[in-house]
């Protein structure tokens, strides 16, 4: 995953950002929606599109366009900062490939310890019943 490619494919849009804010609110566009085309992106290799689609479907479009939105601040730079943060992230986190379980046995150690405390519970429990005196 090269960054500086990935950066350079993304899209901004700024709109008005919703909530309280006086007079200003309404003149000014700090809110930023950050929107990148997973489908046609020259940065990723195939696999790893693949692999986001996967990881990433619920937060995906029908076109696989995914699109964040930031308007924690007042400062429309400010946001965007924080989108592209968000955006770099998340594609980190989700191209991580989890290790394949290797299977492994119980050891014999195990294994006899368990039958033991199996045979000592039982004796424990068939102490608890009456005594039969036929």
């Amino acid at each position: 995953m090269n960054s500086e490619n990935i950066l350079k494919e993304l899209n901004f849009k700024a709109t008005r950002s919703s909530g309280a804010g006086g007079q200003h609110v309404n003149k000014t566009s700090s809110k930023i929606e950050l929107s990148f085309d997973l489908e046609n992106t020259l940065s990723l290799s195939d696999s790893e599109k693949e692999l986001l689609k996967t990881k990433l479907s619920s937060k995906l479009t029908k076109e696989n366009v995914l699109i964040l939105f930031c308007e924690e601040t007042r400062s429309q730079h400010r946001n965007k900062e924080i989108s592209i943060k968000r955006f770099l992230e998340l594609l980190k986190t989700n191209l991580i490939r989890p290790k394949k379980r290797q299977k492994t046995k119980p050891s014999k150690g195990a294994l006899k310890r368990r039958v033991e405390t199996k045979k000592r519970t039982s004796i424990k429990k068939a102490l608890r019943k009456k005594p039969n005196f036929d």
